[in-house]
């Protein structure tokens, strides 16, 4: 009987930055030994293997692509590996598998298969974000984009805003980097004056901003300039 692989689960870095300055090093042992892959963009997944330094040839390493678009058809294939009892490693282009990526769903399957799934210490911007912004850590959600539309937007604001107040809860959120600016406009027009907001940018690199502060303080203040840069929202109503 073949004795199923192991599925892990591989950190990436947040942005352009040594990898020895983030990640343990058996993180970096266990992926320079892994032949295969499940990566979100093959592109960015070998540069990325090329910072943990391999002692072999990147072009000869297998890697399956797991993104947006990939068919639930197509997911199980993704295991043939395993089955075959060889270790496969899952890397993102969130930081961390299975959060906020497509990535789960593989892990699910593996779970379904009796695979053995090892999450690997390294950088979740979420957690770094909500560690930083001195808003709740008890009770949080985090919920990905919000609408592009200004009017659905701003309603949705306030809901969150509401259930922030009620369940003393830290909200979270995401914006594509061009659309950063009209989000901390919503933000700072829609909020209560008494409300923190807390805005993380480029989280782990040398130009890495955090910012929180009440709504009504950061009417007082200029503005960062956040176009093009990743970056995280928490808003925390219930202090």
């Amino acid at each position: 009987m073949t004795t199923l692989g192991t599925l892990y689960l591989v950190p990436a870095p947040l942005g352009d930055c040594a990898l020895p300055s983030m990640l343990p090093e058996d993180v970096r042992l266990i992926a320079n030994r892994l032949n295969h892959w499940v990566v979100e963009n093959a592109k960015t997944a070998r540069r990325i293997l090329k910072a943990y330094d391999p002692d072999r040839v990147i072009a000869e390493i297998e890697m399956a692509t797991l993104n947006e678009h990939t068919q639930e058809a197509e997911l199980r294939p993704l295991l043939a590996p395993l089955l075959a009892g060889k270790d496969v490693g899952l890397i993102s282009e969130a930081g961390c598998p299975g959060v906020a990526d497509p990535g789960a769903q593989l892990v699910r399957l593996a779970h379904e298969q009796n695979i053995r799934v090892i999450p690997l210490v390294g950088p979740s911007s979420i957690l770094l974000a909500l560690m930083a912004s001195g808003a709740s850590g008890q009770r949080f959600r985090f919920h990905g984009y919000l609408p592009t539309d200004a009017q659905t937007r701003s309603s949705r604001l306030k809901e969150l805003e509401g259930d922030s107040r009620r369940h003393q809860e830290t909200q979270l959120f995401i914006e594509t980097p061009y659309r950063n600016m009209a989000l901390l406009d919503a933000l700072l027009n829609t909020c209560r004056p008494d409300t923190l907001l807390a805005v993380a940018c480029d989280l782990t690199t040398p130009t890495e901003q955090i910012i929180s502060r009440t709504i009504a303080s950061w009417k007082k203040q200029e503005k960062p300039e956040l176009g093009k840069r990743p970056a995280l929202f928490l808003i925390y109503a219930g202090h």
